[in-house]
């Protein structure tokens, strides 16, 4: 194990904001049950379509990519209050 500083652009939560050396965009930092959770979504939605369930599929998909929206808005939240340019297409 490393001991390193980081650049922290958020509370330190279950989603920061962070900067790793040698990086130039930050990143975000997911703990490992959130990770585990998210894994879950998208086997629900695999599990789904190989039911057949398209509704069902439907609506796991959509909860999880509003989760994500919301994520991604927390990010780009962060750079901007820092004048971080933003390390994507903003059209996502």
């Amino acid at each position: 194990m490393e001991r390193i500083e980081v650049e922290l652009f958020t509370d330190p939560g279950n989603d920061a904001v962070v900067r790793l050396p040698p990086r130039n965009s930050p990143g975000v930092l997911i703990q490992g049950d959130s990770l585990s959770i998210i894994r879950a979504d998208v086997a629900e939605i695999v599990e789904a379509c190989d039911q057949g369930d398209v509704d069902q599929a439907r609506e796991a998909a959509a909860i999880l990519l509003s989760n994500l929206d919301e994520l991604l808005a927390r990010y780009t939240q962060a750079l901007k209050a820092y004048d971080i340019p933003i390390p994507f297409c903003q059209g996502h």
